[in-house]
Formats: structure tokens, sequence, C-alpha cells
């Protein structure tokens, strides 16, 4: 009798000891998952930034303000998308705003625009006076000439083709014609209407403040 409790003794402690050294796994049943687990591909994540809202405000009117002025305001506004062209139509670049003025934007003053809408300013030299309407840069030609006639010669360039052979001569005095965007034309061969093939094309300029003769 003493050997078998001895026996059973021994079977028990034995069980007590492997079931010590492999403990059971922990359940996760209701567990949420750890926080470093990287998300499945293609899942967009919770934290990813939402767009802010465009959003809508008044326009203030800027004509008669000088440019840079105007786009300093426009900023303050809450308007930063901004841009300006030459009103009379000669595609002068405006490098340094504080020498235009504003004659005319886009869209008016007044009215309520998304902030995130394009302002296009319509701006001339401080010393110029604003046209009525704004004069539009020359059409870019097709397979005829056009009628540049009064028109930049700055502009004018631009409208021909970009591999155009152009000669471009002083009207009025033996004059080298340096700066394009300071003068107009007076005439020009070959006439308007003429069909484009590529031949050469001459203009005779003026000054802009001057009268052809």
């Amino acid at each position: 009798m003493r050997t078998r409790h001895t026996i059973t003794l021994l079977t028990a402690a034995t069980a007590l000891a492997l079931a010590g050294c492999n403990p059971p796994a922990a359940s996760t049943a209701g567990k949420p998952a750890a926080a470093d687990t990287p998300a499945a591909p293609g899942t967009p994540s919770s934290a990813a930034p939402t767009p802010a809202p465009v959003k809508a405000g008044r326009l203030p009117s800027f004509v008669g303000k000088g440019l840079q002025t105007a786009q300093d305001e426009a900023q303050a506004a809450g308007f930063y998308v901004l841009k300006s062209h030459d009103a009379l139509g000669r595609d002068r670049l405006q490098t340094l705003d504080r020498n235009w003025k504003v004659c005319s934007q886009t869209p008016a003053g007044g009215s309520t625009v998304d902030t995130g809408t394009t302002i296009d300013f319509g701006a001339v030299k401080l010393e110029e006076s604003c046209p009525a309407v704004d004069a539009p840069a020359p059409k870019p030609v097709g397979n005829t000439m056009g009628n540049f006639a009064g028109q930049g010669m700055k502009a004018v360039r631009a409208a021909l083709p970009a591999n155009a052979s152009i000669t471009v001569k002083d009207a009025v005095q033996s004059r080298m014609v340096l700066q394009e965007s300071n003068w107009k034309v007076c005439s020009q061969d070959p006439k308007a209407g003429t069909a484009l093939n590529g031949q050469p094309v001459t203009f005779t300029v003026a000054k802009t403040d001057e009268t052809c003769p």
C-alpha cells in the first residue's frame, strides 16, 4: 500500500511541474489589435489629413490702386492666386509692380467668389492712361497675315509662328529697336490677308508715343 501511495504522489507532482512549465495561452478574444499592427495594403489611414474646404469671400475692388498695393490688399483679404497683364495689349511684363496701376480686374470688385479663384489685374504704367476697355493682344496667325498696324511689336512677334523670319526697322529714324514692347507697328510686309507660306516678314515701327510717318 505504501508503494502505491508513493507512485501516486510522484505522478501528481510530475503533472504539476509540467503544467507550470507550459502555462495556457492567454485569450485574445475581445482585446483590441496592437497599435503597431500594420494596416492591410490599400487600407486608407484614419490619420490622413482632410483637405481644407474652399471658403467664399467678398472680393474688394482694386481699380485705381497701384499694382503692388492691390496685390498686398488682395492677399490680406484672403485671395492669394493673383496675376496681371498689360491692359494696352502690348504684352509687357509687370517687372516692378510699384511702377504699374490697376485699370481693371477679373472677377469684378464687390462679387463673392471662392478665395482660390484667380484674380487677374489689367494694368498700365503709372504715367499712362487706362483704356476704356482692355486692349486684347494680337491673335496668333494661322496661314494668313493679320493686320498689325498700331499694335505693340512684342505682342505682334508673339502672334507670329515661332520659326518666322522677322525684320524690324525704325520708321522715324535710324534707331536700333532693342525693347520691342516700347514700339508699335507702322507698316508691314506682307500686307494683311496675304497667305503665309514661310516667307520673311518685315515691319516698320515707331515708339508708342510717336506718330507713324
